[in-house]
């Protein structure tokens, strides 16, 4: 049976992504997906070869035909984003979409336009296949784009008949968090013992609690503040939730990332490695 891990934070630089190309690493069988569009950089350990590009198109912006406007400033008066000029320019980073202007246009000079949004891709990697995409500066429907990766994932695992999806996932409890965790068999919630990651790690758990997913915890560079790591531990321990990592720093992974490789890849000896080895095992036990 195809089962799901899905690995987000509460908030960005915990070591969410160099987590997961470690664990791309160890596991067999797999297909992988990077679902933090907004802000992809799984590849830069995988190092991916596209064979497959595709446009994304989501939203609309309003467009002006100069020639048909009979300067009423109607869809001035309206536009509730200032996206209009006294020109009757539109500016395109500043327009929802929302439709108010073009149903309102008197001489019908306003059309809604299609977005073109990002491209999504299947590429072919050392660790398999991958799916993966780019929203495009001040995009919207990221959320959209988050759950057409995890379909094309799904799809690819039924086709190749692999037995794991190891979807990297944004941080956040945002839409895309909330896209990437669904349908998942367990989410793992990588953190760290400051007074954030505390905080954003709460917000997380809640989210999971909400919508009845299976969660575990890896607290990453637990040693800068182990009293704070000892906190974390306690609180998941009285609410049944595994903590099935504790990393401490360690400067070999920055280096690893520096290279293009995961940890597993530069030092596969390191201490850091072996707690992810066990952390591997432990993840696979709840899945099973």
């Amino acid at each position: 049976m195809l089962k799901e891990i899905v690995v987000i934070s509460g908030k960005g630089g915990t070591g969410k992504t160099s987590v997961v190309a470690a664990l791309a690493a160890l596991f067999d069988n797999k297909v992988l997906a990077d679902c933090d569009v907004d802000a992809a950089d799984l590849h830069l350990v995988l190092n991916p070869e596209i064979i497959e590009n595709h446009e994304f198109w989501s939203g609309k912006t309003a467009n002006i035909d100069k020639s048909k406007c009979i300067n009423c400033n109607k869809c001035l008066e309206l536009c509730q984003f200032e996206a209009i000029s006294d020109e009757m320019v539109i500016d395109k980073i500043s327009c929802e979409g929302c439709g108010v202007c073009f149903h309102f246009c008197p001489s019908g000079a306003i059309s809604l336009q299609d977005n073109l949004a990002g491209h999504w891709y299947i590429s072919k990697t050392k660790y398999g296949t991958f799916v993966h995409a780019k929203l495009g500066i001040a995009e919207e429907n990221s959320g959209k784009l988050v759950t057409l990766v995890k379909n094309k994932a799904r799809e690819l695992a039924a086709k190749e008949n692999k037995s794991i999806i190891l979807v990297d996932g944004p941080p956040g409890i945002g839409c895309p968090v909330i896209a990437s965790i669904s349908g998942a068999n367990l989410v793992l919630i990588i953190t760290e013992p400051t007074l954030s990651g505390i905080h954003d790690l709460t917000r997380v758990l809640s989210l999971n609690k909400h919508f009845n997913v299976q969660t575990a915890v890896c607290i990453n560079k637990s040693d800068i503040n182990q009293e704070m790591t000892a906190s974390i531990i306690k609180n998941c321990q009285e609410n049944n939730i595994p903590v099935v990592g504790v990393i401490p720093y360690d400067n070999s992974v920055t280096k690893a990332q520096i290279q293009g490789l995961s940890i597993l890849e530069f030092n596969p000896e390191s201490h850091t490695a072996q707690i992810i080895r066990k952390m591997q095992e432990e993840i696979i036990t709840l899945i099973s």
